[in-house]
């Protein structure tokens, strides 16, 4: 009996449908990857990015009179980066944007004030402009030999003028108990005194890792102490294999100001740290608003710095480098992966008791 292959109108119909074709597979997947990166992204990447892009529009369409598309020439992003980078002539840094496309950036949101930009934020928006052309799969100028070549150059030469990363000042344990002195026994003292400890003493949290601080993640460990397991972490966005665990305690007087938080506050579900409106507890705090809380205490103490939310951070680590703890210690509570980038700051906790520098003591 002759056996027949050929599938019923309906069934042929209702496969064809599903059938993907090449070309259509490889815009699903380009769409696909494009959806992955921007969930995986944070918000303040996601954030930053359309904003480097909306810069790079408005500078070419006010330098050439045309809207900006991808693939960009080689001349173009040389040209941005001799308008953004300044160089020093005989007498002054200069450097090639007209003022008056500044002004218009300017008026136009597109930049916050008028003047040359720091090095590394010419940097980021090159970094931008690469990863654009990477996603879309085209040629990418970025990486071309001219424009590396130039961005290394520029980078030397700001280092020879004594130009230096700027970074927030650290607050180590004189500092933080200042600033835990401010807090009264308000709902906003409270509130405050115990983000600052759990900031610190649970590793030196970031700000975003902050403000995602749920009491899912949070459970009791004995009666003067908590186990934070932090789910929420740059390491962890980045697809990295921690080799510490998520779990990181918050004892002591750390854990008696969250404590004497959540009970004032009433909170047994839901973020730890919230915004308050006169007597009222209202949703989860923003990370901007981490910082600002941090920056309030500060000036409240008195301190002299520049102080935002990663001074809890670095001070974390050198303070701990000032007591002596071993660096693997300290690299398991920040979730650190690069020594190179945690080192500075526990090196200079520990320089002061450096006992090379007590030769002629």
């Amino acid at each position: 009996m002759k056996r027949n292959n050929t599938l019923p109108a309906t069934a042929t119909a209702a496969t064809a449908t599903h059938l993907v074709l090449p070309d259509q597979l490889a815009q699903q997947a380009a769409d696909a990857v494009r959806e992955l990166l921007a969930e995986a992204a944070a918000a303040n990447t996601t954030r930053s990015y359309a904003t480097a892009l909306r810069y790079w529009a408005g500078w070419h369409q006010g330098r050439y009179g045309v809207e900006l598309t991808l693939p960009v020439n080689e001349a173009v992003v040389i040209q941005f980066l001799v308008d953004h980078i300044q160089r020093k002539n005989k007498t002054d840094l200069v450097s090639e944007l007209p003022p008056a496309l500044d002004e218009a950036l300017v008026a136009a949101g597109l930049k916050a004030k008028a003047g040359p930009w720091k090095l590394s934020t010419v940097v980021q928006r090159v970094a931008v402009l690469s990863t654009a052309h990477k996603l879309k799969r085209q040629a990418n100028p970025c990486e071309l030999p001219s424009v590396r070549t130039l961005l290394s150059r520029a980078r030397r030469a700001a280092v020879k003028r004594g130009e230096r990363p700027t970074k927030k000042t650290a607050i180590t344990r004189p500092e933080l108990e200042a600033m835990l002195a401010t807090c009264d026994n308000s709902l906003e003292g409270l509130r405050d005194r115990a983000l600052l400890c759990f900031g610190f003493a649970s590793g030196g949290r970031r700000r975003s890792e902050i403000a995602a601080a749920d009491m899912r993640d949070l459970r009791k460990v004995r009666e003067d102490g908590y186990i934070y397991r932090l789910e929420y972490s740059k390491t962890q966005q980045a697809g990295v294999k921690a080799d510490s665990t998520p779990d990181k305690p918050i004892l002591g007087r750390s854990a008696e100001a969250l404590t004497a938080w959540l009970e004032a506050a009433g909170i047994d579900e839901g973020a730890i740290f919230r915004r308050i409106w006169k007597d009222r507890v209202g949703p989860a705090l923003l990370p901007g608003s981490v910082a600002a809380v941090v920056k309030r205490r500060a000036r409240l103490a008195g301190l002299v710095g520049d102080f935002g939310a990663h001074s809890l951070r670095s001070g974390f680590v050198t303070e701990a480098g000032k007591q002596g703890i071993p660096l693997p210690a300290v690299m398991a509570m920040t979730e650190h992966r690069s020594v190179a980038s945690v080192i500075g700051y526990f090196q200079a906790g520990a320089a002061e008791d450096n006992p090379a520098a007590r030769l002629l003591k």
